[in-house]
């Protein structure tokens, strides 16, 4: 994505938000219909270039760096789902946002986005879940994640990057498109690592919503790559079997960053999904 001539450092349409939580970092572009899209960990807003540039045309995209990432700001300690899903509700408001939004986040944005709908519900008016999941942590996993945190402050984000890289993306994304591994890769070494160990332990201690998911009175797109390893498409599927108004898809030879990965093929379900369910 060029950067905006006014502003070099800042991608197009870039600008700090202020909110009672503090000052965020957000893409804010084009006119209609707003489409909010949440990060995954350890990254940032970038990872949806793809997406802002092709659904800027015919609706306002959304992408902030949620609290501890990018260009937003940092909280060390522990930052909850549901600390970041009221943080995206008082970005709303500082914008004066009030129709509701469709709400598109992966992994850990999807993990936000139950939170989301379980504290903000009038909000929404549509979902789209990517390579995500909801169950909560094994007390092994969350073990792990609170150990990380620590590996993160002490020895730096990059560390917590380079373990998460063979999950991320599927065997034919590091053979075949090695620039966008360099930029994920360059993303995560950066990441402020208070940040990054305060969402390891807000994701440590997220709850289990597979009870929920029947009450998700939403259209929802649920969506996996063909080979993720952390979120597979057989649980994929079982969380679109759980909400009434659900529907699923695969992207073929993606992985967990399926977005990134398979760029035409997600944004074209999402725009097929977003024009059938949600007329413009």
């Amino acid at each position: 994505m060029s950067n905006d001539p006014k502003h070099p450092s800042l991608p197009v349409g870039g600008r700090k938000i202020a909110t009672p939580g503090g000052e965020f970092f957000l893409i804010d572009r084009g006119q209609g219909q707003p489409v909010l899209f949440v990060h995954g960990f350890p990254l940032d807003h970038s990872m949806w270039n793809a997406q802002l540039d092709a659904l800027s045309p015919d609706y306002r995209v959304l992408a902030p760096d949620l609290r501890g990432f990018g260009r937003s700001d940092v909280t060390p300690g522990t930052v909850s789902m549901a600390t970041m899903a009221d943080d995206l509700a008082a970005m709303l408001d500082a914008l004066q946002i009030t129709e509701p939004v469709v709400l598109c986040g992966l992994s850990m944005g999807g993990y936000v986005a139950f939170q989301f709908w379980r504290k903000h519900a009038a909000r929404l008016r549509a979902l789209v879940l990517c390579d995500t999941r909801a169950v909560a942590d094994t007390p092994e996993a969350a073990a792990g994640r609170l150990a990380t945190a620590e590996r993160a402050v002490s020895e730096g984000s990059a560390v917590v990057g380079e373990a998460m890289l063979p999950k991320l993306f599927a065997a034919d994304t590091f053979k075949n498109n090695p620039t966008l591994i360099d930029q994920m890769r360059q993303v995560m070494a950066t990441s402020p690592p208070q940040g990054v160990a305060a969402a390891l332990r807000g994701m440590a201690e997220r709850p289990n919503v597979q009870a929920d998911l029947p009450q998700i009175a939403l259209p929802t797109l649920v969506i996996v790559g063909e080979h993720d390893a952390i979120s597979s498409p057989d649980e994929m599927r079982a969380i679109a079997d759980g909400i009434p108004k659900a529907e699923f898809q695969i992207i073929a030879g993606a992985g967990h960053m399926s977005p990134c990965e398979a760029p035409i093929e997600f944004n074209g379900a999402l725009e097929d999904f977003l024009s059938r369910r949600l007329p413009i």
